[in-house]
């Protein structure tokens, strides 16, 4: 320790500083001390330095608070301080730092502006940013590129591009560090015109187009939707020989998959010779958001196969495609794996875990993550206010919505359409109509076609079709074939012919290609009896091409495998027992219970004993069979259904959980039906 120098010492400081390391650091500071160099100013600059660099930032205050007067002279001490402070993420105590340092004379050497502008820009101080802009005029350094950027990053984040482009015409306007500092400015901004408009001037121009230049074009071009710019911007990647660096490609593979082009996002990936967290994610997100599920679960299995750590945006968006292909199970080793890696509680994943246990069937899981989530957002509320609603709890959902606005969350467009679809489901008119009204002259949230449809969905199911068709006449604007579809539905539950007739002519005009109106009001006819018009219907929809509509379907997952059940078909290899167990469920629930088949419900005009045995064999029927040979007694039976279940089967499936004391949970295309022992259903026969 006897021959120790400051130059020995800064040594030490500048490889802990590099490397962060802060016990190394520590025993260099107690060298510093016992040889009585702390008042060096090397060495208390490279001090201040190894602490932020640690994150210290507290510790590396304390150490520029002791320093002599002579060390507080030296701008360098300042600056390294600054740094720090920007670096730790304080930049309001950085700003306040160089408010001292020109108190004290110190003059700012060209180290000390650009970070000074940085955490103006960070905070969006642009009136204390222009003093600052003012002492680089003052002190000569407007002419170095480090300045000359920041002041384009800090006049772009506070949105005053004028300013930042009258910067890129001075003397240095073809650095293409300033440009791609205004370019990264507009895209945070969300100014992604400007941002490709800089681009295609850049390229005019002749500058060079780098690795930090293509990734906010691209990301631009995604947002915006422009399919042709984007595919232009890849054409000069390749020839510019920029599709190897990694950055650059997984913006490619992000923008093909937030535009839809799964196929050339999927080639993008497969030609990388690296990848990265960033591009397994990019791709897991861009195939859950086209709805590609069953995609972005292999490769979710692929990534963790590859030895890569899914970040919380993977989980969100791998979560999102169990609740879109019903993988309840998987669902549930996701939220495990989440949960050791600590981000299960990242606002994103508990998001996305609440959708996929609502979705599921499983709401008290989604209630207990909800509880458990630290923070909350309008979409964690929304979430859980829409999963409520479609599992049969929409008392449950209008509570929430008080505790929501008493949090002091506002509600946002998309909370209104699960508020409204609560109102309907739980059939609180009143209470519907009241938070309608709301929309606008509360919240000043123009009411949409989803709006509407729930609205008149509530109305109609409650018996107030003439209401419902007024409200439809009185929107401001045409009525879309959501609404429409809505009234139909309503005329389903009333068997009102006459005006079923009026709703789906107009949805043969605004959806000519959609069979569903066909089906729904052949429905309608079967259950009037009019056996006729709904034979017309039917050979309407052949004569019109629609004939090949989606078929009910009905699946379950078991031991890992989904078994997929198609009314009447024999397909599943243990058929036989299926079709007797049917038998069994039919016979047990008439002689315990005196249930009859509600043959209305039939699409086929034949004898009533037809009619019972079509309905028998519905899809929903087979997979509930099916569970009770399988699912062993204590577990929940969980069966999805591609469409709407019928009157019959929503009976005979609460029956047959009540008399085999199970419980029951059905998921068809509008809501879930939670049958319990008792033989109730969730849903309070309102669906």
């Amino acid at each position: 320790m006897r021959f120790a120098d400051p130059y020995s010492v800064s040594a030490a400081l500048r490889a802990s500083s590099a490397a962060s390391l802060l016990r190394p650091g520590q025993q260099a500071h107690a060298l510093a001390l016992t040889s009585s160099l702390v008042s060096n100013p090397l060495v208390a600059a490279r001090l201040v330095d190894m602490y932020s660099a640690c994150h210290r930032p507290a510790a590396a205050a304390l150490v520029f608070d002791s320093a002599q007067p002579s060390a507080l002279s030296n701008p360098v001490l300042w600056s390294t301080l600054i740094a720090g402070l920007v670096q730790n993420g304080d930049a309001r105590s950085a700003m306040e730092r160089f408010r001292s340092m020109r108190a004290g004379a110190v003059e700012p050497n060209r180290f000390t502006l650009p970070t000074v502008l940085s955490a103006c820009a960070s905070e969006r101080a642009i009136r204390f940013g222009r003093q600052v802009h003012g002492c680089a005029v003052r002190a000569g350094f407007c002419s170095s590129r480090f300045v000359q950027s920041s002041l384009v990053s800090l006049y772009s984040n506070c949105a005053d591009l004028g300013s930042a482009k009258r910067i890129l015409e001075s003397s240095y306007s073809d650095d293409p560090i300033s440009w791609n500092a205004l370019i990264v400015s507009c895209t945070r901004g969300a100014l992604h015109a400007d941002a490709l408009s800089l681009f295609a001037e850049m390229h005019r121009r002749g500058l060079e187009l780098d690795e930090f230049t293509y990734p906010s074009a691209l990301n631009c071009a995604a947002y915006m939707g422009d399919s042709g710019t984007g595919r232009c911007i890849h054409c000069l990647v390749l020839l510019t020989g920029f599709d190897s660096h990694m950055h650059v490609a997984n913006a490619l593979v992000d923008m093909y998959g937030k535009l839809g082009s799964l196929n050339c996002a999927r080639q993008v990936f497969d030609r990388m010779p690296k990848r990265d967290v960033v591009t397994w994610t990019s791709l897991l997100v861009g195939l859950a958001r086209q709805g590609s599920h069953d995609a972005a679960l292999q490769l979710y299995s692929d990534m963790r196969v590859h030895g890569v750590d899914p970040d919380e945006f993977a989980t969100a968006g791998v979560l999102s495609s169990c609740a879109g292909s019903t993988a309840h199970e998987l669902g549930r080793q996701v939220h495990a794996a989440s949960a050791r890696r600590g981000i299960d509680t990242f606002l994103r994943v508990s998001n996305s875990l609440i959708t996929m246990y609502a979705r599921s069937g499983s709401i008290n899981d989604a209630c207990a993550v909800f509880d458990a989530s630290p923070r909350r957002d309008a979409v964690t509320w929304t979430a859980l206010i829409v999963g409520c609603a479609q599992n049969g709890r929409g008392r449950d959902s209008l509570r929430l919505y008080d505790e929501m606005l008493e949090a002091g969350v506002r509600p946002d467009y998309v909370t209104f359409i699960g508020l409204l679809f609560s109102c309907s489901h739980a059939g609180v008119v009143e209470a519907g109509r009241a938070h309608f009204d709301s929309m606008e002259k509360v919240y000043g949230i123009a009411h949409g076609p989803e709006h509407y449809a729930c609205m008149i969905d509530l109305l109609g199911r409650s018996g107030r079709v003439e209401e419902a068709v007024d409200l439809l006449e009185g929107m401001s604007g045409k009525p879309d074939a959501t609404v429409w579809k809505a009234l139909l539905a309503a005329c389903r539950v009333h068997r009102n012919a006459g005006l079923a007739e009026r709703a789906a002519e107009r949805l043969f005009e605004l959806a000519p290609a959609d069979a569903v109106p066909y089906v729904m009001l052949s429905n309608v006819y079967s259950a009037a009896g009019r056996w006729g018009d709904a034979g017309r219907v039917r050979s309407l929809m052949r004569d019109r091409g629609l004939s090949k509509k989606e078929p009910g379907r009905s699946w379950m997952e078991q031991d890992g495998a989904v078994h997929v059940f198609r009314a009447g078909e024999g397909e599943h290899e243990r058929a036989a027992e299926i079709f007797a167990k049917v038998g069994e469920m039919m016979q047990r629930i008439g002689e315990e219970e005196g249930h009859t088949a509600e043959t209305g419900f039939a699409l086929h005009d034949q004898e009533e004993e037809g009619k019972a045995a079509e309905l028998a064999h519905h899809s929903e029927r087979l997979a509930v069979a099916w569970a009770l040979i399988s699912v062993p007694p204590g577990k929940p039976i969980r069966v999805y259904k591609n469409l709407r279940v019928c009157g019959d089967c929503h009976t005979t499936l609460k029956l047959v959980a009540k008399v085999y004391e199970r419980t029951i949970v059905l998921r068809d295309a509008n809501c879930f039906h939670h049958m319990r022992e008792e033989g109730f259903c969730s849903c309070g026969d309102y669906w």
